[in-house]
């Protein structure tokens, strides 16, 4: 008796699984081929970073208050409730506060989902990236918007820069967070340091401000899931207190903790798949494609011929033979309706 040779199991897997899953792209490259809304009601769908979004909104790349950059990225989609957030902050921030006007940067793609470079967030449309440089004076050229740097607010990890951070920004930050349906702001921890130092005795809205990696020429904003929505996994509150205490001084210490001689490199994570995300984001990747065209109806006979004025009555009534292929009228093509 001879004995099967035994299979790997990563082989045998593969094995079983259906054809079209094993091919299937990474979530990110199917969502970021989407340059259009899913035609559906929206909705935010999953986790701030493992969702997608439907019936998204785009913002106007202009506005009373705000510039929209990047705009070949195609991120500035996001849930209504979000568009509407940003557009009543950009015209109160000016009329109140002073603040020149807003850069908006990346929201979301059409649909959501995992992107293809960048942010692990920004999936559901909840999120939106705000630029601490003050909008310019003049309305940009796409070639600006594309080109022109964000400015960084800190001279190191510990510190803000005092040659552009200003009262303004504390003035900005503070009424992004004041709003209700805020849950969170991003900020590095040494903006966080400075909001800190200088909010006087009304301290409440620091609490949704959080200090986290990276956000030192941007603050980033996210809301929390709209009222009634379905299937959108809410943010856990917040911790307690204005996090000016000892939270703060754990991120100053992580900075001062001396790098590692040999540091060996993080195993990168794969990418999601569509497996990974909610089974409703299937229904938004796929809402609005077009069908296959129904086959083309037969063509019509010809009518008769017309009766000659001079012919009697009683003339034949028979039907012509049909017209050849190139004389018969157009057929209209069936109307294509998306799914």
């Amino acid at each position: 008796m001879t004995w099967a040779r035994p299979v790997p199991f990563l082989l045998l897997s593969l094995a079983l699984m259906p054809p079209a899953a094993a091919a299937e792209p990474p979530a990110k490259e199917q969502f970021g081929r989407k340059a259009t809304p899913a035609p559906l009601a929206a909705r935010a769908i999953g986790s701030y970073a493992k969702g997608c979004l439907a019936g998204g909104q785009a913002m106007a790349i202009n506005g009373p208050g705000w510039q929209v950059m990047r705009l070949s990225r195609n991120r500035n989609w996001g849930h209504p409730t979000l568009i509407r957030y940003l557009e009543r902050l950009a015209v109160e921030a000016r009329e109140k506060d002073g603040w020149r006007g807003l850069l908006v940067g990346d929201i979301a793609q059409p649909r959501g989902g995992p992107m293809l470079t960048g942010h692990t967030s920004h999936q559901i449309g909840l999120d939106a990236d705000i630029w601490l440089k003050p909008m310019p004076d003049h309305e940009m050229s796409t070639a600006e918007r594309e080109n022109v740097s964000a400015v960084s607010m800190i001279k190191d990890n510990f510190s803000i820069d005092p040659s552009v951070w200003t009262p303004a920004h504390v003035s900005l930050i503070k009424r992004a967070a004041s709003y209700p349906e805020v849950e969170r702001i991003f900020v590095h921890p040494a903006i966080k340091k400075a909001l800190c130092e200088a909010a006087g005795d009304e301290r409440r809205w620091l609490e949704k401000v959080r200090p986290w990696w990276g956000h030192h020429y941007h603050f980033h904003v996210r809301i929390a899931c709209p009222k009634g929505g379905d299937g959108c996994a809410e943010q856990p509150d917040p911790p307690s207190g204005d996090g000016c205490g000892k939270p703060l001084e754990e991120w100053f210490a992580l900075f001062r903790r001396p790098a590692p001689k040999d540091p060996k490199p993080a195993k990168p994570k794969p990418p999601l798949r569509m497996a990974d995300l909610p089974a409703d984001c299937r229904t938004v990747l796929e809402a609005g494609q077009m069908i296959a065209a129904p086959p083309l109806p037969e063509p019509v006979p010809a009518l008769p011929a017309p009766v000659p004025a001079a012919a009697p009555v009683a003339a034949s009534t028979a039907a012509a033979p049909p017209l050849p292929w190139h004389a018969r009228p157009a057929v209209p093509l069936p109307t294509r309706k998306p799914r």
